[in-house]
């Protein structure tokens, strides 16, 4: 019995040396499993949850914009506020423009979107020009981290005498940075022919 169990561990030996050599270990692996170097692949935007985000969408669980932020490695909460008013076919909008952070931006675009045509020939503000009969684009210009745009004042004449009309404001353009907080940068105000000033 002893010289079969002594034949069995030998013959158990000789198997595991040439399963070495086999794959390839040399002389400093006898003995001992080396485990396969595995590249790691490239590096992948993760979100907040740790899933994998491809292109800003995220691929499981996640949201959207955790992923932007990984991707563009900007964030800025821009905001628009400012009064109009509508008297006898006179608009007037004063408004300005807000970066809440934390990064700052280069420059940023705001959009004035009117429900009703607006007359031909008129002149903007230096930092504004049209966009089609019934909307307007001002430029901020750069905006530092917790920081203000100068105030714009739009004076424009409607093409008839409409008893109100609707002005949108929202962000046209900031750069590509991510801005989770889009309420205080899109409004819709309803703006009666009655001269007051409506806020948004």
């Amino acid at each position: 019995m002893g010289a079969m169990r002594r034949a069995t561990v030998v013959t158990v030996a000789a198997v595991s040396a040439a399963m070495v050599v086999a794959l390839g270990a040399g002389p400093d692996a006898v003995g001992a499993a080396r485990v396969p170097e595995v590249s790691d692949g490239p590096d992948l935007p993760v979100a907040s949850d740790g899933s994998v985000a491809s292109g800003g969408t995220v691929a499981s669980g996640g949201t959207a914009s955790a992923a932007a932020q990984d991707i563009d490695g900007r964030e800025a909460d821009l905001a628009h506020h400012g009064r109009v008013s509508l008297t006898r076919g006179l608009l007037e909008v004063r408004f300005e423009s807000e970066n809440h952070g934390p990064s700052r931006l280069a420059d940023a675009t705001v959009r004035l979107d009117f429900s009703e045509p607006l007359a031909a020939g008129q002149t903007l503000p230096a930092d504004c020009l049209w966009n089609g009969a019934r909307t307007v684009l001002c430029r901020t210009g750069q905006l530092r981290a917790v920081g203000r745009s100068h105030a714009f004042d739009v004076r424009l004449r409607t093409a008839g005498r409409p008893h109100q009309v609707v002005l949108r404001v929202d962000t046209a353009w900031n750069g590509g940075a991510l801005d989770s907080n889009p309420e205080n940068h899109r409004h819709r105000v309803l703006v009666p022919d009655t001269g007051d000033k409506y806020a948004f």
